[in-house]
């Protein structure tokens, strides 16, 4: 698939101080730089011409927009790194997700490793995959596309593992070219996922808490 990321405008700040900025990230904007000249322009590399000594700290994929955290400076790289070693980031995503949800709120719980010669891709694996854990909440439910859309809380934060997981309960995200079938992908031109809350102690400040929550577009 071509890459063809989104016209750089300017830099969405949600949050910014002088050892850390909380971007939104935009749908169908790379992370990090990719292979090849065509895949330099990503998030990072537009931060960086703005604020030289940005780092990323952690992802998003692709074609997920929303919420992502960016040191400023290797030390605080460290510090917040250790702060998602620690589970100590607590992150929320709202989906929209073919069918219908049948309860109101529930956990997948699904060891997930790289499905190696299907790279990007992850697989369930029981034997050697790692423990993976996603609870969701039931939002609402659109009659009209059979579509449900639910809050995605990542108790551990493994590679695709809210897309995989929702696949695996016949419940796939919207546009999710990668896990849905023919009929899911034609639902959506993007996939319609959105981290959409981050919540932290500042590990700078003990007595300052950041919580920065944001809509999806969608």
């Amino acid at each position: 698939m071509k890459y063809n990321p989104p016209p750089h405008t300017s830099l969405d700040i949600l949050y910014e101080d002088e050892f850390l900025l909380i971007v939104n990230k935009p749908g169908g904007l790379l992370s990090v730089p990719g292979r090849g000249a065509e895949k330099q322009d990503c998030l990072i590399t537009r931060i960086q011409k703005k604020y030289p000594s940005a780092l990323i700290v952690h992802r998003l994929d692709m074609s997920t927009s929303g919420l992502m955290i960016i040191a400023l400076g290797k030390e605080m790289e460290r510090e917040l790194s250790i702060l998602f070693q620690n589970r100590k980031v607590n992150k929320k995503y709202i989906a929209v997700v073919d069918g219908k949800i049948k309860d109101k709120c529930g956990e997948i719980n699904l060891p997930l490793m790289t499905d190696w010669p299907n790279r990007p891709k992850q697989k369930i694996d029981f034997e050697s995959g790692k423990t993976s854990k996603t609870c969701y909440v039931l939002l609402s439910y659109d009659e009209n596309n059979d579509s449900s859309r639910l809050e995605l809380i990542p108790i551990t934060g493994r590679t695709h593992q809210l897309r995989i997981h929702l696949q695996s309960i016949n419940h796939a995200i919207l546009g999710d070219e990668l896990y849905a079938d023919d009929d899911v992908i034609k639902k959506s031109e993007r996939l319609l996922l959105h981290a959409s809350r981050i919540s932290f102690q500042h590990p700078r400040n003990d007595e300052k808490h950041i919580d920065i929550q944001l809509a999806p577009c969608f």
